[in-house]
């Protein structure tokens, strides 16, 4: 059998890999650059190709390249230390085999290699003949390596495709990529949230409406099923949209063809659909708000965005991204962060996810006084222990962008917040504040997983949304629209709510 090549400007990565593979009766023949391996092409090849993207020289794309086009065939696995969604993509619509981010697990990477001898042997070689520009996504942790891969693997298909995760994840940058990556790269991609769409006026959003078709309806408007003809619709929040155009969207699923508002004549949606939501979709199919047609028609494929917490070791990566794009934006030097600090904000829930880290970088960018951030630089509502001035209170506040748990200073709605006044060891990041309600509402959680209570998240959402709900009611003496904008939502939100929970 044919040696593997290993392809690296690193002598440890190379003595590591060779040893490896000779413990598993695999030859192996090593270049430290792109050149070398090249012009051993012209004599002979490998079975399998392994090798690092950016090396002094030339990149491991441009070897990819060169492969494809004297060997094809040749499985080539492409490794990296620069964790970017760019590099990802570039790999396998270059054609590689399989994407390797470093550090990489020496066994998961000699069993990779040995899949690729197996794909060798029977002469299978999946490429994409495109090389697109993707959106800058970050991220080294397994869930977001998984995700990369699965954008480039996607994009050969127009398959419709659900993006679930919480808010502030970015699930609209995945949507984009997935657009920019696709055969329909070269058509519109339009965006709606439904969520943000009073139901009145979203069936007329998606699909468009005849002139006269209702007061107001001056002239014809397309909708955005036509905007994105050739192209990609994204609905974001699927989960909200309300039950009876639920069924239409199934119709377009299904058949391809929609009615204006006021229309008589269907028009033809050449148009792939991407959704998102936050919400448990099974969970709402159960509860008779979801149509489950329609959950199976768009669960074709399925994306989940993992929330910051659960890819902390990425923190640090987006941190330092947020800042230099921050600083080019307002023109300005980037700010660095130190070691400590970079470690406490890895430490940190971020409830608001990905979307709250920036906006923390954007704020740091601005306020913060010394060049090199350390944690008593970062806002009071991040540590609780600093009594904060009132700029910095009010500026630290605004930071997670609607998201619970600020500790001092102004809250999204506007209410003023005490500071928390425990002392803090010093050099030590404050605990996290329990209030009475969260410490209730963990007895509470604990005591229904004690009595294997099914659908416990479920039940606490409702039973929390109907306590919000009342109470705002209570305050404002039953006026729905004025308890809807101290809640910060839609009239026909809290309508629907209100039948949903039977609170009449």
């Amino acid at each position: 059998m044919k040696p593997i090549w290993i392809v690296d400007d690193d002598q440890s990565i190379r003595w590591v890999l060779e040893k490896a593979l000779a413990r598993e009766n695999f030859a192996t023949r090593s270049f430290a650059n792109v050149r070398e391996a090249a012009s051993a092409l012209d004599h002979d090849s490998p079975q399998v190709l392994v090798s690092d993207i950016r090396m002094p020289g030339g990149s491991g794309l441009e070897l990819l390249q060169t492969v494809r086009e004297r060997v094809p065939g040749l499985p080539v696995i492409i490794m990296t230390a620069f964790s970017d969604l760019d590099s990802a993509v570039a790999a396998f619509q270059g054609g590689a085999f399989e994407y390797l981010a470093k550090p990489f697990d020496v066994d998961k990477a000699v069993e990779l290699i040995r899949r690729a001898v197996d794909e060798s042997v029977r002469g299978e070689h999946p490429y994409d003949e495109r090389v697109a520009e993707a959106p800058e996504m970050l991220g080294q942790a397994p869930a977001m390596q998984d995700m990369f891969r699965a954008i480039g693997r996607l994009s050969h298909s127009a398959a419709t495709v659900l993006i679930t995760g919480e808010s502030g994840t970015g699930k609209e940058l995945v949507a984009r990529a997935l657009h920019r990556h696709s055969p329909r790269a070269s058509g519109p991609f339009i965006a709606l949230n439904t969520a943000a769409i009073p139901k009145d006026l979203l069936e007329s959003e998606l699909f468009g409406h005849e002139r006269g078709a209702f007061t107001g309806a001056q002239a014809m408007r397309q909708g955005r099923f036509e905007q994105a003809e050739n192209g990609t619709l994204f609905l974001d929040e699927i989960g909200d949209m309300p039950f009876d155009l639920q069924t239409r969207l199934l119709r377009v699923l299904s058949d391809g063809q929609f009615y204006r508002v006021g229309g008589h004549n269907p028009l033809r949606a050449n148009v792939r659909v991407i959704a998102a939501t936050h919400q448990n979709l099974e969970s709402r199919v159960r509860q008779g708000l979801f149509r489950e047609d329609l959950y199976h028609r768009l669960n074709v494929i399925r994306l989940r965005l993992p929330a910051l917490r659960e890819r902390s070791e990425d923190i640090p990566l987006l941190t330092r991204h947020f800042l230099q794009k921050s600083a080019r934006e307002l023109g300005v030097e980037p700010k660095r962060v130190s070691d400590e600090a970079l470690a406490y904000l890895s430490s940190l829930p971020f409830p608001g996810n990905v979307r709250q880290l920036e906006n923390l970088a954007n704020w740091l960018t601005v306020m913060a006084p010394a060049q090199t951030i350390e944690i008593k630089d970062l806002p009071p509502d991040l540590v609780p222990a600093q009594a904060g001035s009132p700029e910095l209170t009010m500026a630290g506040a605004a930071i997670a962008e609607g998201t619970a748990g600020a500790v001092a200073g102004v809250a999204p709605n506007g209410t003023v917040q005490p500071a928390l006044a425990a002392a803090v060891p010093t050099g030590m990041p404050a605990p996290p504040p329990v209030s009475a309600w969260e410490s209730g509402l963990r007895t509470e959680v604990a005591r229904l997983l004690r009595e294997n209570s099914a659908d416990v998240m479920d039940e606490l959402s409702r039973r929390f949304e109907a306590a919000v709900i009342r109470e705002a009611l209570d305050f404002t003496r039953g006026r729905k629209v004025e308890a809807a904008e101290r809640l910060g939502i839609g009239r026909n939100t809290i309508t629907r709510k209100i039948q949903e929970l039977n609170l009449e």
